[in-house]
This record gives structure tokens, C-alpha cells and sequence, in this order.
């Protein structure tokens, strides 16, 4: 029995959840979210919250029970609150900036690299911090982790994009590997 899938996740105000047909539909002041429900497995109301249960202990309905109570859970948290990811620009020069919807950084290529937000997705910039914020968690994730490929850090000065508070481990230059060596 998965320690996550049997939690129960309580439904905060102003969010309204319906079950119709092995489809989940959580809506709330930011959005609305649907997912399909997996056979062999129920996700039922009750006293405002959900409940997600199995009908079969098959190995691979156990493996998805406490991945769909998360996933539940992540719904009703994007509908009620939002997700957002924090990207921090090292480097001199780097810059990122709004045109529009877009954003477009500037990090050292000849070219600035511009990145459309697909729909419920938005960017905030402030000096060289960027801000990915949504409604799901996944797009949130991947569209953040698409800008951090833009210019990854590199080991060496430690420039590029990178999570706020990501720690990036630095390598010793060939200077310091010459003058340990002699």
C-alpha cells in the first residue's frame, strides 16, 4: 500500500472538483485542469476532499496510485495557487528581458534566443532573476528546464542559467591543476 496514495487531499475554497466518466476536472480562480483516471483505479469525494483508491493490486496499478494522488494533488494546488520555478542569470553581459509575451535573453550568443510561453504559462523578469509561472506543474517544470538548456552552467566561472539556489559544483582550471602538480 503506497504511503502517499492513501493520503487524502483536502479541497481548499474556491476550488470545485468533478468526477464524470473516469475524467478528474478541478477548476479554481486560476484555471481549469482535467485528467483521465486509469482503470482499476477510483478517485471518489467525500467531506471536501478526495480520496484515491485501487481496485486491484496488480504490480503496475500499485506503482500508479500514489503517482495519481500526487498528480490530484498538484491539479488542485495549480488551481488554487500556482506553480512558478525562479531561474537566476550568471554571467556579465547576460541579460532577459519581455518583448511582449516572449522572453528574450541575451547570454552571450550572437544572436538573442527568444522563448514563446505555450497557453497558461507566464514570465516575469526582474534584473537577472526570471520568474516561469502556471497553472501545471509539468509545463512549469519543462518550460523552465527548456531556458536553463539555453545556456546551462559551466563548471569552470560558474556562468550561464541556472534554479535559484541550484549549487554548481566547480572544477579546478588547468592553472590550478599545473601549479598542484609541480
Amino acid at each position: 500500500m503506497s504511503k502517499i496514495g492513501k493520503l487524502p487531499i483536502d479541497i481548499p475554497e474556491g476550488v470545485t472538483v468533478e468526477i464524470n466518466n473516469r475524467k478528474i476536472t478541478v477548476k479554481g480562480i486560476r484555471g481549469t485542469m482535467e485528467r483521465i483516471i486509469p482503470d482499476k483505479m477510483d478517485v471518489k469525494l467525500e467531506n471536501n476532499q478526495i480520496i484515491v483508491s485501487i481496485q486491484s493490486e496488480a504490480k503496475a496499478i500499485r506503482a500508479m496510485y500514489g503517482t495519481l494522488r500526487a498528480l490530484i494533488f498538484n491539479m488542485v494546488h495549480g488551481v488554487s495557487q500556482g506553480w512558478e520555478k525562479r531561474l537566476e542569470l550568471v554571467g556579465t553581459g547576460y541579460r532577459a528581458e519581455l518583448s511582449g509575451k516572449n522572453l528574450v535573453l541575451n547570454v552571450g550568443f550572437s544572436h538573442p534566443v527568444i522563448i514563446e510561453p505555450p497557453e497558461g504559462i507566464s514570465f516575469k523578469v526582474e534584473k537577472t532573476e526570471i520568474n516561469v509561472e502556471g497553472v501545471d506543474k509539468e509545463i512549469v517544470g519543462l518550460i523552465s528546464a527548456n531556458i536553463r538548456m539555453v545556456r546551462p552552467p559551466e563548471p569552470y566561472k560558474g556562468k550561464g542559467i541556472r534554479y535559484k539556489g541550484e549549487q554548481v559544483r566547480r572544477k579546478a582550471g588547468k592553472t590550478a591543476k599545473a601549479a598542484g602538480s609541480a
